[in-house]
């Protein structure tokens, strides 16, 4: 079990981009293979898992040329954690939305649907192409009575956590023991 902790706080980063990659390649087959649209706050999601993948990769090119003598950056896992900690709070208040426990912002009506007067003119009279509205307090997917958001919300919250553990992580863990 030491084991298994030494190697993910050494490695945190390397498994931070890993994971970070595999959400964003779930939402975007969500997207792609079920039809979901995404909303403004799953898009602001995506967001925190972007940013997570830019600052893992930068601290595991770090820890790969370094050669892994001292491990994991604490100042990249400690910047994961607040990624991954802004990420639950936005996670945690789109899933509160959907549950209705309180108002999400009016703004949060669409993915992305244009606005300038061609488009408008075009779906006035019918002749351009149907575009589907994702609204944020609507749940389109579930599992275990959770939606996505639920879902993200507690895998943000378990990241944050594991990128806490990976910066306070023991000097024995740092360094190998020759």
């Amino acid at each position: 079990m030491r084991s298994v902790y030494r190697l993910l706080t050494r490695w945190w980063t390397a498994f931070a981009l890993a994971i970070s990659l595999a959400m964003l390649g779930a939402a975007h087959a969500f997207e792609t293979f079920a039809g979901l649209s995404p909303c403004n706050l799953c898009l602001k999601q995506r967001e925190v898992f972007w940013g997570a993948v830019a600052v893992s990769l930068v601290a595991t090119i770090w820890t790969v040329i370094s050669q892994a003598r001292r491990g994991t950056p604490r100042i990249a896992a400690f910047l994961l954690f607040a990624i991954f900690t802004t990420g639950a709070i936005t996670a945690g208040f789109h899933a509160g939305g959907e549950l209705k426990w309180w108002a999400l912002p009016a703004l949060c009506s669409g993915g992305g649907a244009g606005a300038d007067l061609e488009s408008l003119t075009s779906l006035a009279l019918g002749t351009g192409p149907t575009v589907r509205v994702a609204m944020c307090d609507a749940v389109t997917w579930s599992f275990l009575g959770l939606s996505m958001a639920g879902w993200n919300a507690l895998i943000s919250a378990a990241l944050a956590g594991f990128s806490l553990l990976a910066a306070k992580r023991p000097k024995d863990a740092r360094a190998p023991g020759n």
